[in-house]
């Protein structure tokens, strides 16, 4: 079952969860929207905090429902800013804080994300042309590369799985206690998708636009082909994500529901549900 809940409070301040919870803390797609962050997540079990992308205007988001060094780990499906841009501002919370809860040089973040991420991430957070190239941020990030397979984040078991996108990109697989949640990432339609959403109880898809022939292939999913996807892959319930402002979300998530006789609904930023 899939539940609608707000937070509660455990030991040391930290939302004690037991279930599989997910937070939207932003689903705008491309770039952010009006009052409306890019694409941005947390699941949480047993106490541990997975933050999964932390795009545009996300950093806000996560400090209005919890404490950033809350975050035990962070996975980036890929490096397009829309879904890491808040890597930079994280970093700067994380080097400069003048009372961290914790020394987050002794307690570098783990940060699962594509290969090139320590370089492309050290150029974004640059200061100025004399650093020419990336900075190290090494000091307070423990960056650990992506692979297809499966891996332990905490309590979860993380399968990924390779997308089509125009750059390096994955989907990821998130398990724990019997409950799975499915995470498209950025993706045109491919292979990898129905592997990667087959029996799930929630597939988060992203659904960047509307159904038509002029759409580029291996970028993103329509409404059409996501709802397709949940239904060959057999998921109790679809939440479409990754809508871009200029794109009607009514329109998108009809498309779904001709395809998918499941639940079905488009994320909200903000909205707090329990697997």
């Amino acid at each position: 079952m899939l539940t609608a809940t707000s937070y509660g409070r455990g030991r040391s301040g930290r939302g004690m969860v037991s279930t599989v919870r997910l937070t939207i803390l932003g689903c705008s797609g491309s770039i952010p929207g009006p009052n409306s962050a890019a694409s941005g997540y947390l699941v949480e079990a047993d106490g541990f905090v997975l933050g999964v992308e932390l795009g545009n205007g996300t950093l806000a988001q996560l400090q209005s429902v919890r404490d950033p060094f809350d975050v035990d780990a962070l996975v980036l499906s890929h490096l397009h800013p829309d879904h890491c841009a808040d890597m930079s501002a994280l970093t700067v919370l994380r080097r400069y804080h003048p009372d961290p809860p914790f020394d987050p040089r002794r307690h570098r973040l783990p940060v699962h994300a594509p290969a090139e991420a320590p370089v492309r991430l050290g150029c974004a957070f640059a200061a100025d042309a004399a650093e020419r190239g990336a900075v190290d941020l090494s000091d307070v990030y423990d960056f650990r590369a992506l692979t297809a397979g499966t891996r332990t984040i905490g309590p979860f078991e993380v399968s990924v799985f390779p997308m089509d996108h125009p750059t390096e990109a994955w989907g990821l697989r998130i398990a724990h206690g019997g409950r799975t949640l499915a995470y498209t990432g950025d993706t045109g339609p491919c292979a990898a998708l129905d592997e990667l959403a087959a029996g799930v109880d929630l597939l988060l898809a992203e659904a960047s636009w509307t159904e038509h022939p002029d759409r580029p292939v291996g970028v993103h999913l329509s409404g059409t082909q996501a709802g397709r996807l949940a239904a060959g892959a057999g998921a109790r319930r679809l939440m479409l994500t990754h809508i871009a402002p200029w794109t009607d979300p009514a329109a998108v998530l009809a498309e779904a529901r001709a395809e998918f006789d499941g639940a079905a609904e488009v994320a909200r930023q903000g909205a707090v549900y329990d697997l």
